[in-house]
């Protein structure tokens, strides 16, 4: 079965941060792997929460063929599997949702056994986004060049054309 080849019904943030990590725009990249990009949350709730998001994008995992499904899930599985490495965390969670982004993306979360003990167990979303920390290339340079070593090292990588985040502007 092929990729659907129609589009999200409506250019979504998914399209807007593709489109800004093709260019090099997004310091948030992590690297270019199979299916897509692999990018810190904007808010770090917790240390090292990432997203994969699909090159091309497409409104939902459903839309895509099964050899571009499968590659699109063993790259989270990987993504998740060097998250979980780099950081020490206790466990991955994962979450595809498209409720809100009604555009494929997925949610890799690490879990720490330092949490604080109301939210250890809960889901992902029980966290005060509003008050989490917005990602800071600066901050987690040595997270993400060590998420890329891994994937790197995984084999899961595709060059890039630019250094993540070369040509972003700094904020204002």
């Amino acid at each position: 079965m092929k990729t659907e080849t129609k589009p999200a019904p409506a250019e979504t943030a998914i399209h807007q941060q593709v489109a800004a990590a093709r260019a090099g725009k997004e310091p948030r990249v992590i690297a270019r792997l199979f299916s897509g990009w692999a990018v810190f949350g904007e808010r770090q709730f917790l240390r090292g929460y990432a997203l994969l998001l699909p090159d091309p994008v497409v409104p939902s995992l459903n839309a895509l063929g099964a050899h571009e499904r499968t590659l699109f899930l063993q790259d989270l599985a990987r993504l998740g599997d060097a998250v979980l490495k780099v950081t020490g965390a206790e466990r991955i969670n994962y979450a595809i949702l498209g409720n809100v982004e009604p555009a494929l993306h997925a949610h890799v979360i690490p879990r720490y056994a330092d949490e604080p003990e109301k939210l250890r167990t809960a889901h992902p979303w029980a966290y005060d986004w509003d008050t989490a920390p917005l990602f800071e290339r600066a901050a987690h340079q040595d997270l993400a060049e060590a998420l890329l070593k891994e994937l790197s090292r995984m084999g899961v990588t595709k060059p890039m054309r630019f250094d993540p985040g070369a040509n972003s502007v700094a904020p204002v």
